[in-house]
């Protein structure tokens, strides 16, 4: 019969100790399974001068990882730096390298935003997934000493008719919808792409617009010897181990290592105290640095302040309240638990940032101080378990130069155009085909995600989806406010990334002087394929390339924003899709201007020229299933003259509606204003046709880029047309607002009823998802 031992002759762990770790070199580590390189873990001996310590491995794992250190990404970040002029930095107050970009948006008023990924946690759990992306960047936006004011979620799914398109999206909508609704924040904006490179890789992207005035803006910095560093917010548990920072630095490859940890499980009610619970803290002015815990979690928080602090720091983690008593001190360290902040404070505010926090209910811990050291010590019940320089850590990983080739497809594909394409001969066949691309998922009408969104809550909304840019009013006495949008067409980046994400600017950038906003600032969301892929990094490189040259030409810097790699099955990588959000000012947001029109006899104006540019757009990609050929030409001094005319056609009454023609062009725009309000119109292509030299399906359905339609009072035509033709803007008038059309009269073409464009445009979503 076989003894079983007592607990008592059990043997505990050996907890492993800095002292521990210098004493037994040669002990296997888990390096590999944490995600770490041969070379990374012989750079974290060099480092420490020994082998590292469990903990200290796994902080510097996590910090180390893609998704933290961009350890593949930021050599190219020197060109935003260098394309960045100093009259583009007069407005920007904080930005690259913070938790989020601040500018100054007038009277007194600073408006932060940010948008981040969340792809792969998402796949994995769509609602939690989505749910803990729009509440870390929240967090990011309450860190820098905002208000958050507003929310969007540019969003990308595969096949809509693939049954795990109908696994993630219904998930992912109601992840964004339950977490944005519960915490009350409006949801402005966003896009919803569909697109067979996604299927495996769907990206869920979340936006923050958060607001204060300028004298409120907080850092994350641990200075000042003696400062108490306090973590407050929800308990630590075991979701999320290693979460994002681990999952979203490796490919989706079944012959590969698992990196699909537990996804974070997110709590919007304790996000929306702690928002508040954050403000008062602000007010009262008893915090000196602060940090969100979201990728890496209190690896992060720590090192990241005492990096960017001046001196060093030292944590007791025995004392951070637990969910899981079980946990480990590396899990406590890699936990990814959300709702979770940490701040420096002086000893003498203390008491009062201690009374603050129990008034709100949440739970604060001073888990150590700043010293005059300068190294992060971290104790587990007296013992040193980790004693690092902080900033190898948080800001000085591993640097890749990774090789960079242009794909031999890409010529073939190139040359691939859109002439050979069959188009329609008569107004049936344009008829048609306007039918058919308005019935398209990435034409449809979205309201079957918008409408589980609270677009209106806190009642500063001025705009939102279905219009061209998201606005929302910042000051409640003078009508200040700001417009937002986000853009990005994949197809255009798979055919010529250097053009593709100058046409995501430029979009981005249209739609919000659409709105009547003059654009300020730009953040980024860069999604890729594997950064181990020449031909990704190549596309990786032209991407941020034509950002920071199309910035410098437009005057607005880029404020910040996220790299998201690994999007990628196998050796199939999703399209290259940098996501552009541009930000743009208003004095009033009264005098937004909505993208549809609703006055009969106003006339309506085109403003821009037309070409034949059809490739990567959607008519080519619907009706024929194609791709290949070039992107339409980007004119950036056109966007920024088309850009000035609308501000000023705003500012001064002069226009009453207007929509930029982007996807599906001009008969897609026409569609949407006159749907937008249920309002016909009466439509001649001849004259635009005549001076661009073109037909009318390519009036139709190009895709040039710097054009809009307005709609004009007549009593300002003279006014307007004055105005565009001293500043040179290109416009032509197309037709008139008419209610006694039913719908559109594209006359000599074709005339397409209301409940015609209503019925192709609304049963696409509903017609799978149902509702």
């Amino acid at each position: 019969m076989t003894a079983h031992p007592t607990t008592a002759q059990v043997d505990k762990p050996v907890l492993d100790t800095v002292a521990h770790a210098a004493q037994t070199p040669d002990v296997a580590q888990p390096w590999v399974e944490l995600g770490l390189k041969e070379d990374e873990y012989a750079s974290i001996r060099e480092i420490v001068g020994r082998r590292p310590t469990s903990a200290e491995l796994a902080m510097y794992s996590v910090m180390w990882s893609e998704h933290c250190s961009y350890k593949s990404s930021k050599v190219h970040f020197s060109l935003w730096g260098e394309n960045t002029t100093d009259e583009m930095r007069e407005k920007l107050l904080v930005g690259i390298g913070e938790n989020a970009g601040v500018v100054d948006i007038g009277d007194g008023w600073a408006v932060t935003f940010k948008v981040e990924s969340h792809n792969h946690p998402s796949y994995v759990e769509p609602y939690q997934g989505a749910a803990t992306g729009v509440g870390g960047i929240i967090r990011d936006i309450m860190s820098m000493g905002a208000r958050p004011i507003a929310i969007m979620d540019p969003l990308r799914f595969g096949n809509l008719n693939h049954p795990d398109t109908q696994r993630v999206l219904p998930g992912v909508v109601a992840g964004v919808g339950g977490y944005g609704n519960c915490i009350g924040l409006p949801n402005i904006g966003g896009e919803v792409v569909f697109d067979d490179c996604y299927q495996g890789n769907p990206l869920v992207n979340a936006l923050c617009v958060g607001a204060m005035r300028i004298e409120d803006i907080h850092l994350a910095k641990a200075s000042g010897v003696g400062n108490k560093v306090i973590l407050f917010g929800a308990r630590t548990g075991g979701d999320g181990i290693g979460g994002v920072s681990v999952l979203a630095s490796e490919t989706f490859d079944e012959g590969g290592p698992t990196k699909r940890p537990a996804v974070q499980v997110g709590d919007p009610f304790a996000e929306k105290v702690l928002i508040e619970c954050c403000l008062d803290l602000y007010a009262a002015h008893v915090v000196d640095g602060i940090q969100d815990l979201g990728g890496a979690g209190l690896s992060c928080a720590t090192s990241e302040l005492a990096s960017n602090g001046d001196g060093g720091m030292q944590i007791e983690l025995d004392r951070v309240p637990l969910r899981d008593t079980s946990l480990r001190p590396e899990e406590i360290l890699m936990s990814e638990s959300q709702e979770r902040m940490m701040a420096v404070v002086a000893p003498e505010h203390l008491d009062e940032f201690m009374a603050i926090t129990d008034r709100w209910d949440v739970e604060a811990t001073v888990l150590g101080e700043v010293t005059d050291g300068e190294h992060l010590v971290i104790t587990w019940h007296g013992e040193v378990i980790v004693d690092v320089p902080p900033r190898s850590v948080a800001h000085e990983g591993p640097t890749y130069h990774r090789p960079l080739e242009r794909p031999a497809y890409l010529d073939a594909l190139q040359d691939n155009g859109t002439d050979t394409l069959g188009r329609p001969v008569d107004g049936l066949g344009l008829k048609s085909d306007l039918l058919t691309l308005l019935a398209s998922p990435n034409l449809c009408d979205k309201s079957w995600v918008t409408d589980q969104y609270d677009r209106y809550v806190l009642g500063n909304t001025a705009l939102a989806m279905p219009d061209d840019a998201g606005v929302v009013r910042v000051d409640e006495e003078t009508g200040r406010g700001v417009a937002v949008s986000t853009d990005c067409n994949g197809r255009f980046a798979k055919l010529d990334p250097y053009a593709g994400a100058q046409l995501a600017l430029a979009e981005s950038y249209r739609n919000v002087a659409t709105a009547g906003a003059t654009p300020l600032a730009v953040t980024d969301c860069l999604n890729f394929g594997s950064p181990e892929d020449p031909g990704v990094m190549w596309q990786f490189r032209e991407s941020v390339k034509g950002i920071a040259e199309g910035c410098k030409i437009l005057g607005i810097p880029v404020t910040g924003g996220n790299v998201s790699f690994y999007n990628q099955t196998g050796d199939v990588a999703i399209h290259p899709t940098p996501v552009i959000g541009v930000l743009g000012v208003m004095d009033d947001v009264a005098r937004r201007t909505p993208s549809g029109w609703r006055t009969p006899g106003q006339v309506i104006y085109l403003l821009g020229a037309t070409s034949n540019e059809l490739a990567g757009g959607e008519w080519a990609h619907v009706v024929h299933g194609h791709l290949g050929g070039l992107p339409p030409k980007v004119d950036l001094a056109a966007e920024q003259l088309l850009g000035e005319i609308l501000v000023n056609a705003s500012r001064d009454g002069l226009v009453d509606a207007a929509h930029d023609l982007s996807d599906g062009g001009l008969a897609i725009a026409l569609a949407e204003a006159t749907m937008r309000y249920g309002t016909g119109a009466r439509i001649w292509l001849d004259a635009v046709c005549e001076r661009d030299g073109i037909d009318a399906f390519t009036a139709l359905f190009s895709e040039s880029t710097a054009r809009v339609i307005v709609s004009v009072p007549r009593s300002e035509e003279v006014r307007f047309t004055d105005m565009c033709t001293a500043r040179g803007q290109v416009h032509a008038r197309i037709g008139v607002v008419d209610d006694e059309t039913d719908g559109l009269d594209v006359q000599g073409q074709f005339v397409v009823s209301l409940d015609e464009l209503r019925t192709a445009h609304t049963g696409t979503l509903r017609s799978v998802f149902g509702g």
